[in-house]
């Protein structure tokens, strides 16, 4: 498509899924389907309920009509013959027709009495059933004067007063019969009158249907066929390598989808086809560049392998520096230990005192309890013995015996007593002087628990040391490694240098192919700029040539005094990594074959 389509403005029917507006044109059919069919019901409903009342209400009323005129007709005929006759037999054979008569016009009239329904109907009947009734009573006056043998009166009365009554009673069933005649007729003529009608408005829903059918078919096959041959042109338009197109969605339907992921193509595909274009250019320039830089890599890689044999170096006399230290260590760790022994020893003979301590104290105070005895005992015997030199006194010459024997037993309480105070105080003294040698012990058992604490310490400490030194050396000896790998990796690069530039000089080709391949899309200017943004944006920015930095010179770790000096590992000289064969030149740009280009 060359020229961009006119917008046009979304119509309601257009915004739906096909699947809605399929299922709404069927769904309005199908409502119109059903409207027809309730309506035909209704209709029949009708037709039927007329036809009913024809054949199940009126024509019954009419056969009723029609039978109460044939027995009026049978009792006038019956009456007639009662006059010409003259046998008594002949006269009750007549009498019990005219009863059976009359019962079968009381069941006639019952049964319409049940089955009449309108007004006018129901007062012809009352009007019946007033004149049969004055009939029967004519009647029964007649069979009278009969029975009586009064022929010429009953003659008379058959005349005169029967006649007129027979007449009426024929007339109101005459027009009971001609009503109900006439409502059946104008059943039947509503019931054709509701068959036109239906007939009628079957054809004109029926049109209607049809109408609205073709124009929902119509809208629905224009709203799908339109924006399908829009998307055809479209991608026809692709297909040629026109990207200029302009597309514009105005549905949001599958169609509408369908557009608008055609456009999202065309943009995204006119977007790439810019960018690779400018691209190309790009990869030109870049492609020199990066041969220069091959050049510049190549220089800083050598010096970077000389630092790398200097750092080496260094790392072998550090490895030994580490290695005394971490055997400095493990006899530090070592007397530590012992350290550690020797005070956790005394400190379980400071316990030990500390317990003999507590064992002194605990006799002492045992012993302090018996010289409480030992008093108590002399204080007792004190008191006996003034009580024995009392009674002594009492006695006179015969106890003079007794009371100096008394004073002498007070003499010993009293020297007991005073025996046993001073070894209370010695034994107090004596407790006094424990439990301060009992505090000194436990302030001596709590320094030494302090010293076997802080010897632990500090054989944590060394073991933390020893282990830190043996990381070290694990550590350094990684890293010697590592500047070996890299020593490698440095002479493999050199290798890849070269590589690269011949890899930037087949990219220069590539890229003039490249170009070549995407001349047949056409972009208009502003898809161009848009695509010549996007790459400046991206590409990355030139990177100024580093300048070379000397190596350091190695540094020289002097080892400690008492460590022996170690053998300097030898150090393997590494090749360096054999270079991958360069691809052949070639003598001008390499085609590209037909399945490497996708074909839009």
């Amino acid at each position: 498509m060359t020229e961009p389509t006119k917008k046009r403005r979304a119509m309601p029917l257009a915004n739906l899924r096909i699947s809605k507006r399929l299922a709404l044109g069927f769904g309005l059919i199908c409502i119109m389907l059903i409207v027809m069919i309730v309506l035909s019901n209704a209709m029949l409903a009708r037709t039927n309920a007329g036809t009913d009342e024809i054949v199940n209400g009126r024509m019954p009323r009419i056969a009723l009509t029609t039978q109460m005129q044939d027995r009026i007709n049978d009792i006038a005929i019956s009456l007639r013959n009662m006059i010409l006759s003259e046998s008594g037999s002949d006269h009750r054979r007549q009498v019990k027709d005219i009863m059976a008569a009359r019962a079968a016009m009381d069941a006639i009239l019952v049964k319409l009495r049940a089955s009449l329904h309108n007004r006018k109907a129901l007062e012809l009947l009352a009007q019946m059933e007033k004149e049969t009734a004055l009939y029967k009573a004519g009647q029964d006056a007649m069979i009278k004067h009969l029975e009586a043998e009064e022929v010429d009166e009953a003659r008379a009365l058959l005349g005169e007063d029967l006649g007129p009554l027979l007449m009426r009673l024929k007339r109101a069933t005459s027009e009971q019969t001609a009503l109900q005649v006439a409502i059946a007729d104008q059943a039947a003529r509503d019931a054709a009158a509701t068959y036109r009608n239906t007939s009628l408005l079957m054809w004109g829903l029926g049109g209607v249907a049809l109408l609205l059918s073709v124009l929902a078919a119509w809208a629905i096959t224009r709203s799908i066929t339109r924006p399908l041959a829009q998307a055809l042109t479209v991608a026809n338009t692709v297909a040629a390598g026109d990207l200029t197109s302009r597309i514009e969605v105005t549905t949001h339907d599958e169609t509408g989808q369908l557009l608008q992921a055609l456009k999202t193509m065309n943009e995204n595909l006119a977007r790439t086809v810019g960018t690779v274009r400018v691209g190309t250019d790009t990869i030109a320039v870049a492609a020199a560049e990066v041969a220069a830089g091959s050049h510049d890599l190549s220089i800083r890689t050598e010096q970077q392998a000389a630092a790398l044999e200097e750092a080496a170096s260094s790392m072998e006399e550090l490895t030994a520096t580490v290695r005394q230290n971490a055997d400095n260590a493990r006899q530090a760790n070592v007397m530590a230990g012992l350290a550690s022994s020797v005070a956790s020893r005394g400190g379980d003979v400071i316990e030990q005192v500390v317990g003999t301590m507590d064992g002194i104290n605990a006799s002492s105070n045992k012993i302090n309890d018996i010289i409480g005895v030992i008093d108590g005992i002399a204080f007792q015997t004190n008191i006996l013995a003034l009580n024995a030199a009392v009674e002594a006194a009492r006695a006179g010459e015969q106890g003079r015996g007794f009371a100096v024997v008394a004073g002498e037993v007070r003499n010993l309480a009293q020297r007991s007593a005073a025996a046993a105070r001073e070894i209370k105080g010695l034994i107090q003294d004596s407790n006094g002087k424990v439990a301060e040698g009992g505090k000194l012990v436990a302030q001596a058992g709590q320094t030494m628990r302090e010293i076997v604490d802080s010897v632990r310490s500090v054989t944590d400490i060394m073991t933390g040391i020893s282990a830190a030194s043996l990381e070290q050396t694990a550590g350094i000896e990684q890293i010697n490694q590592a500047v070996a790998q890299m020593d490698e990796g440095t002479q493999q690069n050199a290798a890849l240098v070269e590589e690269a530039a011949a890899a930037a000089t087949s990219m220069r080709e590539q890229a003039a192919l490249l170009a070549q391949a995407v001349a047949v899309f056409r972009i208009d200017e502003a898809q161009r700029q848009g695509a010549s943004a996007a790459v400046a944006a991206a590409a990355p920015q030139p990177v100024a040539p580093v300048r070379a930095v000397p190596a350091p010179a190695p540094v020289a770790v002097p080892a400690p005094a008492p460590a022996p000096a170690p053998t300097p590992a030898t150090r393997k000289a590494i090749a360096p990594a054999k270079a991958p064969p360069k691809p052949a030149a070639t003598s001008g740009p390499t085609p590209v074959a037909a399945g490497d280009w996708e074909e839009f």
